[in-house]
């Protein structure tokens, strides 16, 4: 495997794109969708979602879908460029420049009216239980963004990136809807609903744990941990996490619990809470036990291989290298560069048993899979 010409590829391939491409979840964007039945009818909404999200040819162009400009493409470039910035001491200044434009875009994309920085997509999604409009936020895609600029604020020392976790963490507390039980609550997924999704409050524990760091707010920490111990509480007996406490929400997958070990890792770092470290230390025999081949094949569910997902393949890469599996993570890169990556350096979709769908979706493969490529290149080459 050459990882560093398969980033270099996939670096390409991006900016000539200009961060810019298709989403799995983009079907609404189609103009058809701004006619009175099918903008107001749930089901359909959802089940056309659905559908063209399953195809295995892309249909976007045919129902004149617009190539998005996501902002969490743009943060995860950020995560990736930061890591570039470490590895390539010769580049540094180009790097430290893309991070400060993508971060100067971000700024540009926050929405109006809520008590910090925040993002969600680029396109209308309409899920199982809320209906959620375009760059309206949401926990998941402001968690994903801040992340990446806590990691670049701590590589590159870019003050603007800290300064937006920090004002995130306003958003977290006081935007968010709470779900309690007893002491311990969930975040909800966004301001528009009460959803009780683990690794989304996890995502709102790791922001505020992260702008703890920075500030040492007292209140951040002691708000990240209330949010915790209620995701803790949820844990099943062989480690695992479903995705929610919704009715249908008890699939388990390895994203999803990706996120959520990333998420408590980050938060033990951060407030120096070993008190979860069991919950950690079960929780990841699971995920490594489940989620990826001894050949290095990343598994979609704890249950089934296919199908290989670059959203998946990606996490699996990031919660390898976190605990200090790098061998198995470049297994995984190894696998996907073989047989996920196209010429021109974008990675496809999914790969099922007998056929693989090659659409190329800028947030959820390319960026992906550049954000977790790039950190396995600092973790091989320390």
């Amino acid at each position: 495997m050459d990882l560093k010409a398969s980033i270099a590829l996939l670096e390409n391939y991006i900016e000539k794109e200009n961060y810019r491409g298709y989403d799995p979840y983009d079907a609404l964007k189609s103009p058809l969708f701004k006619l009175p039945i099918l903008w107001s009818n749930k089901l359909i909404r959802f089940g056309a979602q659905q559908l063209v999200k399953r195809l295995p040819f892309n249909s976007r162009k045919i129902l004149y879908v617009p190539k998005g400009y996501n902002p969490v493409t743009l943060g995860l470039c950020i995560q990736a460029y930061a890591c570039l910035y470490q590895t390539n001491p010769d580049f540094q200044e180009k790097y430290f420049y893309k991070i400060s434009n993508l971060t100067k875009e971000l700024e540009k994309l926050i929405p109006t009216g809520f008590s910090g920085a925040c993002w969600g997509y680029d396109f209308d999604w309409q899920a199982r239980h809320a209906r959620i409009p375009a760059y309206q936020p949401t926990i998941v895609a402001t968690g994903i963004i801040t992340n990446a600029m806590f990691i670049a604020n701590k590589i590159t020392g870019n003050p603007e990136c800290a300064d937006m976790v920090i004002s995130a963490a306003q958003f977290t507390l006081k935007d968010l809807n709470r779900t309690f039980n007893g002491d311990t609550f969930c975040f909800s997924y966004s301001p528009f609903d009460y959803q009780q999704v683990f690794n989304a409050s996890m995502k709102g524990a790791r922001l505020l744990s992260q702008a703890y760091s920075l500030t040492g707010n007292e209140t951040f920490k002691q708000e990240a941990k209330r949010a915790v111990d209620f995701v803790i509480s949820q844990q099943n007996k062989d480690g695992s996490w479903g995705y929610s406490l919704a009715a249908g929400g008890g699939w388990i997958d390895n994203y999803h619990t990706g996120y959520v070990l990333d998420c408590l890792d980050e938060y033990r770092n951060l407030t120096y809470s070993q008190d979860v470290s069991d919950v950690i230390r079960t929780g990841y025999h699971f995920y490594k036990e489940h989620f990826v081949s001894k050949d290095g094949i990343p598994r979609f569910y704890n249950n089934q291989t296919f199908p290989v997902d670059c959203t998946a393949a990606a996490q699996t890469i990031l919660t390898l290298c976190r605990f200090d599996d790098t061998a198995l993570a470049s297994d995984v890169a190894a696998w996907m560069i073989e047989n996920m990556q196209a010429s021109n350096g974008s990675f496809f979709f999914r790969k099922f048993s007998n056929y693989t769908i090659k659409t190329s979706f800028m947030r959820w493969s390319n960026a992906w899979m550049f954000a977790s490529l790039a950190y396995l290149l600092t973790q091989s080459n320390p």
